[in-house]
């Protein structure tokens, strides 16, 4: 089932006291790009999430933001710089001794000093976490592919009917190219009899110049390999692996057949055949931009 590069899957769980939300959303691009959002003390999770993500998606930038609520993970360490509370405490000594108080200086005086404590919180268990956030991110990852792979089967709907279309028109492009032939050799012999009056007309010389019409305008090679593409087409599409790349490079392989067919076209029809087809490749490639 060929999927889109468009997707957007968000979930929340609380595991492990913690709460945590994941959401995911990604957008077209020609390989895979990744870019995280997470708490401060979390950038850890970042190349986790990344080769998580990256192991299901193969392109598209995707973004991923993470938000979590950790109460137990709350709790705050307090170290004591001791060098600097015991300098405190000399310096108030000495100036009690200078001023003739004998003062003797108080844990709690000495703990309202800048810098003798300093709290900080408690680093995270990190194997605790990502357990906790690869549960949630698997989640939101289920829907985020499931969306990808609802919006690539529209994707594929829309890219057959203008791939049955080009059948259609390169079918008629088959069928009309023998008649353009005839058609000119009838309108040789008009002409030549018109110039020769009576005289008689050298068929041979007629044969000759229609033979040079026909292989000129022959398209047999090109209506063959634009069938053969067609059907690679609908071959790619029911795959069950990233296509986007080869499916551009098919895109630009049926769009030069046609050109080709465009170039030897003496004939209006077929001409403006050609411009339809034109115009049906064109949907396709724009559609085909989308595919992972």
């Amino acid at each position: 089932m060929i999927k889109s590069m468009t997707g957007f899957g968000r979930a929340q769980s609380t595991v492990d006291g913690m709460t945590i939300t994941v959401e995911l959303k990604s957008v077209n691009h020609r390989y895979f790009e990744f870019s995280a959002r997470v708490p401060r003390n979390y950038g850890f999770l970042e190349e986790k999430l990344k080769s998580f993500v990256n192991a299901t998606v193969a392109r598209g930038k995707t973004e991923c933001y993470v938000s979590i609520e950790n109460p137990e993970n709350d709790e705050v360490e307090v170290t004591v710089n001791t060098a600097l509370a015991r300098g405190y405490a000399a310096a108030i000594r000495s100036l009690s001794d200078l001023v003739g108080t004998n003062e003797q200086p108080t844990a709690s005086q000495l703990s309202r000093f800048p810098d003798v404590l300093t709290v900080h919180k408690a680093e995270p268990d990190e194997e605790r976490v990502w357990n906790a956030v690869q549960q949630t991110a698997q989640l939101a990852l289920e829907q985020f592919l499931a969306m990808r792979q609802t919006e690539g089967e529209k994707l594929r709907a829309d890219i057959l009917s203008h791939a049955d279309r080009i059948a259609q028109l390169v079918a008629f492009v088959e069928s009309r190219s023998p008649q353009t032939v005839r058609e000119y050799n009838e309108k040789l012999h008009r002409r030549m009899a018109e110039l020769l009056g009576d005289a008689n007309v050298d068929e041979q010389r007629l044969l000759t110049e229609a033979a040079i019409f026909a292989d000129k305008v022959a398209v047999d090679e090109e209506t063959v390999r634009l069938h053969s593409h067609l059907s690679q087409l609908h071959d790619f599409l029911g795959a069950d692996e990233p296509i986007g790349r080869k499916l551009d490079f098919l895109v630009q392989e049926i769009n030069r057949e046609s050109n080709t067919i465009g170039s030897k076209a003496q004939d209006v029809e077929i001409a403006k055949a050609v411009i339809n087809i034109k115009a049906e490749v064109e949907k396709i490639r724009e559609q085909v931009q989308n595919i992972e």
